[in-house]
């Protein structure tokens, strides 16, 4: 075996992995799976968002050609309890929302599966339902925790108090739409049965999730549940947690014993996928003269469905990024009959970011302020719970940014500038995200040819995560990139966690390093530094490790910058350029990074600018459910984006030393393109998205 030595994978550009089998077509993702005898499954929706079903007429159904099972509450297999409701699909005449599943369709073909889903006669009770979020809901409560485990109340201080001497004071509030996520493929699941053993190939953001949650609602032991997700074709947080697809697919094959295919249509999506709450948030600030902040004040707003409570965190970014002696935050829900909300990339700091980076360049605006020096000078070395950070390069990334973006010099008069029939501005918001490092496990193992071979069951879901843990192997192991094979996708490799939260590079990187560190050691303390004929194998698990670590605030940081430009006449709003400058600890490939935060930026104009869902409150119903009427960037939208990197060494993190990134992209950049509309108009938009109308 040639000598270990120190290899130099980590930092460096390199392409992913598996790019060639994408654009080639030979990536099987969840439904590309050929097996005997498939068969398809299609739901059958309730029409209504309240009720209960009285009766499913299945008879019409079953006598079309080819369909061989029609599944409903009355017939369907009984289903363990579960930690979340929504996955009890098809045990009670009950409906909580529009969407929601009534019966399955089991057929030979998809055409048969969505004639007889055409064919089911459903009879129900119709209640009313109440759908509509407002700030005077009378079911508002504040819930004791919110998403990811924050504390709803936080307050400092007292904030009446610093609010009324403070000099300079904002008190307004902004609303965030309902947005929904639509990746590329649909949420999807090929599902069998053999011997007792369940199998199943899933579009998941982690495999160990669907594995634990399918072993209880079916009353299996963990080892006889296998699922499999070797591509999945983008989630933004919708495929975080499993969904009623890979349940109905594993009901049914039970039931018809044979694989079953099941993927939800567009449509199906908006209301059995999850989306992005839709948020009001009032937020005050109090400054002294100098453009001290004195007193915070941010309530958010948010709703959740009467099966299962999510609070969005919106209120939880303000006790990161900036620290007054008086500051109080807090969150209310309302559970409507409504689908069930979830993540959506960043939760709770996205929407968040937006309301209090506009509330932070009203304060500017209303002090004369420079919108990047109030943030600079506002900046905190500790949180307002009082941890202190790891590491804070926030200022770094607000003085970089505007050197690159040419912020020296700016006009600071709203409706200033102009360009032939242009209006001109320019915006800017700060960004932060937690860097979230969960326990994880991963095998790494020796062969007698030099090769080395890694297991970690991380979800690529388009980011890249096979390429950067094989950078991390590599370097590791002291070997160069193409000695090292990257296994990921599979709940049979060991437990991991989701890929999201920005947290699975971070997470399955110490596991791996770890994993390939021990096998190191093990081969040259027992075999001389040689790999013996049989291999050598290691497993390394993190648990003990992440509970060692001291307590620290941890988080990445980031300054979004935006110039646009504005026609008066019609209220079109066309970007010009963007700069995001962050500080994320270790890049751990510059390539892949920089087509993260890219692409959270992008999204992040998309959400300023375009992106809602429509409800109709007297149906419950999503009238925007198609990439029709539900608007996103396209390239001609986004004209240029640029991405700089702070350099940042952090000990507290990680043995790789890295943060997430896949998140921080997006937060701030909606306040950033609404400043900049400001700054172009002088109409201060408080309601996204920033249409036409906002503006005339």
């Amino acid at each position: 075996m040639t000598t270990l030595r120190t290899a130099a994978n980590v930092g460096t550009a390199q392409p992913r992995l598996e790019a060639r089998e994408k654009v080639t077509g030979q990536a099987r993702y969840a439904m590309d799976h050929p097996l005997p005898g498939a068969v398809h499954a299609w739901p059958v929706q309730a029409a209504f968002a309240r009720g209960r079903v009285i009766d499913v007429d299945t008879t019409p159904a079953l006598a079309i050609d080819g369909v061989l099972a029609v599944l409903w509450h009355g017939n369907a297999p009984r289903l363990e309890p579960a930690a979340d409701p929504t996955l009890l699909v098809l045990q009670s005449p009950d409906v909580a929302f529009h969407g929601q599943v009534v019966a399955l369709v089991v057929a030979r073909s998809l055409e048969s599966a969505r004639e007889g889903a055409e064919a089911v006669v459903v009879r129900a009770e119709i209640q009313p339902a109440d759908t509509v979020l407002r700030a005077d809901h009378p079911g508002l409560y504040e819930p004791a925790t919110v998403n990811a485990g924050y504390v709803g109340r936080v307050e400092k201080g007292d904030f009446d108090a610093g609010f009324a001497v403070a000099r300079i004071r904002v008190d307004a509030t902004y609303r965030t739409p309902i947005e929904h996520h639509n990746p590329m493929e649909p949420h999807a699941t090929t599902a069998f049965w053999e011997h007792g053993r369940l199998v199943v190939f899933d579009a998941t953001q982690s495999s160990t999730t669907v594995r634990d949650t399918l072993a209880a609602l079916f009353e299996l032991p963990p080892q006889l549940v296998r699922v499999r997700n070797e591509h999945v074709g983008g989630g933004f947080g919708s495929k975080g947690a499993p969904r009623v697809n890979v349940v109905l697919a594993a009901m049914a094959a039970r039931i018809v014993g044979r694989p079953v295919k099941l993927a939800l249509s567009r449509q199906m999506l908006f209301s059995l996928a999850g989306y992005r709450t839709p948020t009001i948030q009032r937020v005050r600030l109090g400054a002294d003269g100098n453009g001290r902040l004195l007193a915070l004040a941010h309530d958010a707003i948010s709703q959740t469905s009467r099966l299962v409570e999510f609070t969005e965190q919106s209120a939880v970014v303000s006790r990161v990024l900036y620290n007054p002696p008086d500051h109080v935050s807090t969150h209310r829900v309302v559970a409507l009959d409504v689908p069930p909300p979830s993540w959506m990339r960043a939760p709770g700091e996205c929407p968040g970011s937006f309301a209090l980076e506009s509330a932070m360049d009203e304060l500017a605006t209303a002090g004369n302020w420079d919108p990047v020096r109030l943030r600079i000078d506002n900046d905190t070395a500790s949180e307002v719970e009082g941890l202190p950070f790891s590491s804070r390069h926030l200022a770094e990334c607000l003085r970089r940014g505007a050197d690159l973006f040419g912020w020296a010099g700016r006009d600071p008069r709203p409706a200033a500038r102009r360009e032939g029939r242009w209006l001109l501005g320019t915006g800017v918001a700060s960004a932060s995200f937690p860097a979230i490092t969960w326990p994880s496990t991963a095998t790494a193992r020796a062969t007698a040819d030099d090769h080395f071979e890694v297991a970690v069951n991380a979800a690529d879901i388009g980011t890249g995560a096979r390429t950067v843990v094989r950078q991390i192997a590599a370097d590791a192991l002291g070997r160069d990139a193409h000695c090292v094979e990257i296994a990921v996708g599979d709940s049979a490799i060991g437990p991991a966690p989701v890929a999201g939260g920005s947290m699975g590079t971070s997470s399955w990187g110490w596991a791996v390093t770890k994993a390939c560190r021990l096998l190191r050691e093990r081969i040259e303390r027992d075999h001389g530094g040689r790999v013996p004929p049989e291999g050598v194998a290691v497993s390394a698990d993190t648990t003990t490790d992440i509970a060692a670590r001291d307590e620290y605030a941890r988080h990445a940081f980031g300054a979004q910058f935006c110039a646009l430009r504005v026609d008066p006449s019609t209220g079109e709003v066309r970007l010009d350029r963007m700069l995001g400058v962050f500080a994320a600890g270790r890049i751990i490939n510059p390539t892949t990074a920089r087509s993260q935060l890219l692409g959270g930026m992008t999204m992040g104009a998309s959400m300023a600018l375009m992106e809602q869902t429509v409800l109709d409150p007297r149906s419950g119903d999503f009238v925007t459910s198609d990439l029709a009427s539900y608007h996103v960037a396209v390239n001609a939208d986004i004209p240029r984006i640029d991405v700089e990197f702070v350099p940042e060494e952090d000990a507290h993190l990680n043995p790789m030393g890295s943060k997430g990134i896949g998140e921080l992209g997006i937060v701030g950049a909606a306040a950033a393109v609404a400043n900049a509309v400001h700054h172009a108009t002088g109409i201060r938009v408080r309601s996204l998205p920033i249409t036409p109308s906002s503006l005339l």
